[in-house]
């Protein structure tokens, strides 16, 4: 059992089935309703600070929070990753201060191209619940070879990022990946390609973890996971759509 989600992976299950789950175990349903309020969360935060943004004038902690406010809730989710019963405390926490970051960055895209955030979610929520449906039919069913290469996607993409975020702290862009070029659009397709079907393993490794009984501090683990997911699908596909209006 893999995922390429960094937040769900094997071993954190194995760990914790070796715990005495004396509160009960992990279910779907409570998944299900911890992502709905972690999803809500993150939702309200982003919102709050949208509107301080699009007020009259941004206010003085804005510049600050862009550049190094993700420090945060990434320290937060390697906390949570490493630590999974620190979960049903530090995922609240990490939904609100990510909520943040992803209202402020969603309110500059809506500066520039009106209506893009709109048709950002709305296709983060589309592909969410149509991969959802292909796999609770069946028609989606990750094999083991599917699960590895999705993986190295994945994992191939993280360094990626991280290599261009170092460079650019000394000045080195690289051109035409995030240009808004046919390369750069067939790049940004192919991430959020492989961030889409990351949930179907994510569905699949929670399947895993509630049929194998697992304590039920892994429900607000397992939502935390796909909340990661989400985020990333939802800030690649507003990417991409930014990429093709500004061709307009």
């Amino acid at each position: 059992m893999r995922t390429s989600n960094p937040a769900l992976n094997e071993h954190v299950f194995e760990r914790s089935r070796s715990g005495n789950p004396a509160d009960g175990v992990m279910t779907l349903n409570g998944t299900v309703i911890k992502t709905a309020i972690l999803t809500l969360l993150l939702v309200t935060a982003g919102s709050w600070s949208w509107k301080l943004v699009s007020g009259a004038e941004a206010p003085s902690w804005f510049g600050a929070a862009l550049k190094f406010g993700w420090f945060l809730p990434f320290g937060l989710a390697l906390i949570i990753g490493f630590v999974p019963k620190t979960a049903p405390v530090l995922a609240p926490v990490y939904a609100v201060t990510k909520g943040v970051l992803v209202g402020l960055v969603s309110a500059i895209f809506e500066a520039q191209f009106h209506g893009i955030v709109l048709t950002a979610v709305m296709l983060t929520c589309g592909i969410l619940f149509a991969l959802l449906a292909a796999y609770a039919t069946g028609l989606i069913k990750p094999t083991e070879n599917f699960k590895l290469g999705l993986f190295a996607a994945t994992f191939g993409i993280a360094i990626f990022y991280l290599a261009t975020w170092v460079l650019g702290m000394f000045g080195i862009q690289i051109p035409g990946l995030f240009g808004n070029g046919w390369i750069g659009i067939a790049f940004s397709g192919f991430v959020v390609v492989i961030a889409a079907l990351n949930l179907v393993l994510d569905f699949d490794f929670i399947e895993h973890g509630c049929a194998a009984g697992a304590p039920k501090h892994m429900e607000w683990y397992a939502a935390f996971g796909l909340l990661v997911t989400l985020v990333w699908l939802y800030l690649e596909i507003l990417r991409l759509l930014a990429k093709l209006r500004s061709r307009d």
